[in-house]
């Protein structure tokens, strides 16, 4: 096996019908050869006038080749198995169900929300109605918060879990194979739905269950250890343990945990707003252009973060969630409040560029908020979103300004247009962030303008709250066996129990999470 490096321009990296003619004869290694080319990376370098495309590969044998071709999913029949109940079907709670079966386990799968498919109705009637149901919306439903998401699938956290059987498991199950060597794959949100319902399909096929419509209301506790739960059905379903992956917006969850007085913690997490650009201004600023980009090329993006000061404390204020090419999206879970998130499609070809800045938030801020305790950081959270609502007019529109009008403390007289379908309101940001985090966003707009130039225009949009970046509780657990330190068969998993953040980080952790409970169970 030999690594070698090659550049191709934008057409030959990304035309599907050029790319693999392209590696060999870059590689000047004539096809009929007995040699593979494998990409194992491809990233864009925009760093020069001409943007190039640079792909790592290793060069394989005929025997090599095979040890590096996606290895294939055993799944066995567990109709009969013990059971295990999996509370959430985002990426963490699905990896879970699909790991639990690899392992000789029966997942049953228990989704508030509704499946994908009738999961649009409700998406749709927060954009047209303005009307949110808060069992089946933006965050709540099959696939959780992921499915109506850019699909991103980078992750900083390699050592926590197998990235590329994760990635396998997806193109298995419709993914495109060019995430398996993209620098930063993403599915994008018209394919994540397919994708979503293709992984529920497998874990019924093979025994486990699927429930939906179907919320927890309440545990079954026998002494120190959870044996099941109540749902809003009035159904007592009990198995041998219970992985809790409910995401970071399942306020109802850290109130049950709280009220049977399971331990949990608060945690930092980050608030801000979402910034919106034409696509087009971002990409002659990334791109170098004058003009239209490469047709090639996909839409850019950027990662911003400045260290502001405030008030003689340190913030770090940082880019999240950047969607090149995409939508702003309504995501709260509720009537009485205005929460933003972005998205983008497959093709990341809308018009506009978003993404969060948001600015870091810590104990700090809300230990003493509404009484303190655990809950304080999402009493605080709850807060500023009923805040961003009301300054809006009381429905599912938001509160915005210019971006330049932002940083200098005007209220803009007129709005750009948006991609956010709900519409927006003109007001000053400064009635609905705290102090402390709109002058941090202002010294974090103005150095990304230093850095970027162009960035810091009176023609991008910032219009708020994005406050749902992780969960402001943490459900704490064993570092060894993953299960509560307190309440014996639970297993808090993904991002709403402060484990994950992002589709691959929760799906690692759901793999982990159903790996310790098969070994709790006594399996292999």
């Amino acid at each position: 096996m030999r690594t070698i490096e090659l550049i191709l321009s934008p057409r030959e990296a990304f035309d599907d019908d050029l790319f693999q003619d392209a590696l060999y004869r870059k590689a000047s290694i004539p096809r009929n050869e007995n040699v593979y080319i494998q990409p194992v990376k491809r990233s864009i370098d925009a760093r020069g006038r001409n943007v190039i495309v640079r792909i790592q590969c290793e060069l394989l044998g005929p025997r090599e080749q095979s040890t590096v071709e996606p290895r294939p999913i055993e799944y066995r029949d567990v109709k009969k198995a013990p059971e295990v109940i999996v509370v959430g079907s985002g990426p963490a709670g699905l990896f879970a169900a699909l790991r639990l079966i690899e392992l000789g386990h029966r997942p049953i799968v228990l989704e508030r929300g509704k499946d994908v498919q009738s999961r649009r109705r409700d998406l749709a009637a927060i954009n047209k109605d303005q009307t949110v149901n808060p069992e089946s919306n933006y965050c709540f439903g099959e696939g959780g918060a992921g499915t109506y998401s850019d699909g991103k699938l980078y992750t900083r956290s390699k050592k926590r879990g197998d990235i590329r059987k994760i990635l396998e498991v997806m193109v298995a199950h419709g993914a495109r194979p060019d995430i398996l060597f993209d620098a930063h794959p993403h599915i994008g949100t018209n394919k994540l739905p397919v994708l979503v319902a293709a992984l529920r399909d497998t874990i019924i096929r093979f025994g486990g269950e699927v429930h939906f419509n179907t919320r927890v209301d309440d545990f079954i506790i026998e002494g120190s250890e959870l044996r099941g739960v109540v749902t809003n059905n009035n159904e007592r379903i009990q198995g041998g343990a219970v992985i809790l992956a409910t995401g970071h917006s399942a306020r109802d969850i850290f109130e049950l945990l709280h009220r049977h007085n399971i331990l949990i913690e608060a945690k930092p997490f980050a608030l801000g707003l979402r910034v919106e650009h034409h696509q087009k201004d971002i990409d002659k600023i990334q791109y170098h252009t004058q003009g239209d980009r490469d047709p090639w090329l996909p839409a850019s993006s950027y990662a911003l973060v400045h260290q502001a000061s405030v008030n003689g404390r340190d913030r770090g204020v940082f880019s999240f969630c950047m969607c090149p090419g995409g939508f702003i999206v309504p995501s709260a879970t509720q009537n009485g409040e205005v929460v933003v998130n972005g998205m983008s499609p497959s093709r990341r070809d809308s018009l506009y560029a978003n993404s969060g800045i948001v600015v870091t938030v810590d104990a700090d801020d809300f230990a003493k908020y509404s009484g303190g305790g655990p809950l304080a950081g999402l009493r605080f959270q709850s807060a500023i979103e009923q805040k961003a609502c009301e300054v809006a007019g009381n429905t599912q529109q938001a509160p915005a300004q210019r971006l330049v009008d932002f940083v200098n403390g005007r209220t803009s007289a007129s709005l750009p247009d948006t991609s956010y379908q709900p519409g927006v309101v003109s007001a000053d940001m400064k009635s609905v962030l705290p102090k402390e985090i709109h002058n941090a966003l202002r010294q974090g707009f103005r150095n990304f303008g230093t850095r970027m130039q162009g960035y810091l225009s009176n023609e991008a949009l910032v219009l708020g709250v994005e406050s749902r970046t992780s969960s402001p509780v943490k459900i704490p657990r064993d570092k060894d066996s993953l299960e509560h330190p307190a309440l014996g068969g639970l297993f808090p998993c993904g991002e709403g129990a402060g484990f994950a953040g992002g589709i691959v980080s929760a799906a690692m952790d759901g793999e982990r999470c159903a790996e310790a409970v098969v070994r709790k169970l006594g399996g292999r």
